[in-house]
């Protein structure tokens, strides 16, 4: 009974175990098989395909078989990318990386971005439609003039060179006449000139129909270029274009029969509807930037080592939001600021704020006899606005055993000093003056007993004068031009 009743229980165990190892079996299998489903569904997105190469400003399109996604560009200061799209737009030249992600999936590709080739080829005579000129390498021929009604532009990073051997050269815009000129602080658009010869051509000048009184009242005069054009207008608000980011090299040549040289910008009765910043005149032989008449104003401005004056207006221009003007002279210079209104006894003056005059040591007169060496100089009816200024190294010069004492202010003539310093028509306010010789305004002859009213000629340790954002733009042969 004993052995009986063990031999049943023995396999009423073996069925128990049988059932429970047939049931784990079966919990692996279906552990096993839910292993392996997974490693069937692992999501892998599908690579990018699209052109890899693009030149600068135009676009490319990278594309996945899986779609949903979102693209990220490694270095978008390259290369942009939008997201939902996958369309890459070039920027500056380089390489990045565009990573495209879904699921928690991610497959890259590199755009690699170069620069758009130059175009070339000859600009001359009159320009009668409207053209723009890609980024490229030109060269200017003759006296080209931009007719009335034509709009020409040029675009970033350009070069125009004359070449004086083939003439007479410059591009002149026409009254009605419209210049763009897209330059940017990395890619400024230059003209400049074969020989890099001071005065070896004429430089860009403007011709509108803003306001002018030239002498004797008059609202019309004849331009001194060699162009022998008029100017003058009732138009304030004329518009002759936009000219930002460009540098003007080598100017200073005489034109057919001028009077004068020319300088590196000329603008005649020029109106406030013309964009004028960051400009560059570089090394000219006469002025760097010159305005007569008109209401135009300009920003960011640079006179570098101009052989005559740094800025010089007449014929009563008016620019009111003028700003951030920078001058150095070396070598060869004479005034700073030469300020006249042609004679006229004018109610209305222009308005500048931030203006740094910087003379090196050992600068000379542009011809000896002639001696211009003091910052500001007001003559004919000169006058102004001028605010938060920086002078530097207006200090002496010796000629046949004379010296001569820079000065901060000068007033050339009896009329001038009567007439607008004591009526407060000249304003020279928060000046900062180092290494100048005369640090107080001045008459140009013992005779002229120059006093300012109170507040219109003030210092301050505090002035900043310009304050420029230095870049490609600003820079000559790796020389920064603001010392």
């Amino acid at each position: 009974m004993h052995s009986y009743i063990c031999q049943k229980l023995n396999n009423t165990i073996k069925k128990i175990m049988k059932t429970k190892i047939l049931a784990f079996v079966f919990s692996l299998g279906l552990l096993f098989s839910s292993c392996s489903s997974d490693e069937e569904t692992v999501f892998v997105v599908a690579p990018l395909t699209g052109n890899e190469s693009i030149v600068v400003g135009q676009t490319t399109t990278f594309s996945s078989t899986t779609t949903g996604g979102v693209f990220v560009s490694a270095s978008p200061a390259i290369a942009t990318v939008d997201g939902t799209t996958g369309v890459i737009t070039g920027v500056s030249v380089g390489s990045s990386v565009i990573t495209y992600t879904l699921k928690g999936s991610s497959t890259t590709r590199t755009v690699n971005v170069t620069e758009l080739p130059a175009a070339t080829g000859e600009i001359t005579g009159i320009l009668a439609e409207s053209k723009t000129f890609a980024y490229g390498n030109y060269t200017l021929k003759g006296i080209v003039k931009i007719n009335s009604g034509v709009t020409i532009t040029f675009d970033a990073g350009s070069t125009i060179t004359a070449d004086k051997t083939t003439g007479d050269n410059a591009l002149v815009v026409l009254n009605g006449g419209k210049l763009i000129i897209n330059g940017t602080a990395a890619k400024p658009v230059v003209f400049t000139e074969k020989s890099a010869i001071a005065g070896s051509w004429g430089g860009i000048i403007m011709y509108g129909d803003a306001p002018i009184k030239a002498i004797n009242g008059n609202t019309t005069s004849t331009s001194e270029d060699g162009n022998a054009l008029p100017y003058g207008g009732t138009n304030a608000a004329h518009n002759g274009g936009s000219l930002t980011y460009v540098r003007i090299e080598y100017a200073g040549s005489k034109l057919a029969d001028g009077t004068k040289e020319l300088n590196g910008f000329s603008f005649y009765s020029v109106g406030s509807g013309t964009t004028l910043d960051h400009l560059v005149s570089y090394k000219g032989a006469d002025d760097g930037f010159e305005f007569y008449g008109g209401t135009v104003s300009a920003t960011n401005l640079i006179s570098f080592g101009n052989s005559d004056d740094a800025f010089d207006w007449q014929d009563g221009w008016s620019g009111q939001l003028n700003s951030n003007w920078y001058a150095y002279q070396a070598v060869k210079g004479n005034f700073g600021v030469e300020i006249e209104s042609s004679g006229n006894n004018n109610t209305f003056y222009p308005k500048i704020t931030k203006i740094t005059l910087k003379r090196a040591a050992g600068t000379i007169p542009e011809l000896a006899g002639d001696i211009q060496v003091d910052a500001f100089q007001f003559k004919k009816e000169g006058n102004g606005d001028f605010d938060n200024i920086v002078i530097d190294g207006y200090g002496t010069y010796t000629e046949a055993g004379t010296t001569y004492n820079g000065a901060v202010v000068k007033i050339q003539d009896a009329t001038t000093n009567t007439n607008q310093v004591l009526t407060s028509k000249i304003k020279v306010t928060n000046v900062k003056v180092t290494n100048t010789a005369q640090t107080t305004p001045i008459g140009a002859t013992a005779a002229i007993v120059v006093t300012f009213p109170a507040a219109t000629f003030t210092t301050s340790e505090t002035a900043t004068g310009a304050e420029i954002t230095t870049g490609v733009w600003s820079t000559v042969g790796g020389e920064n031009l603001i010392k």
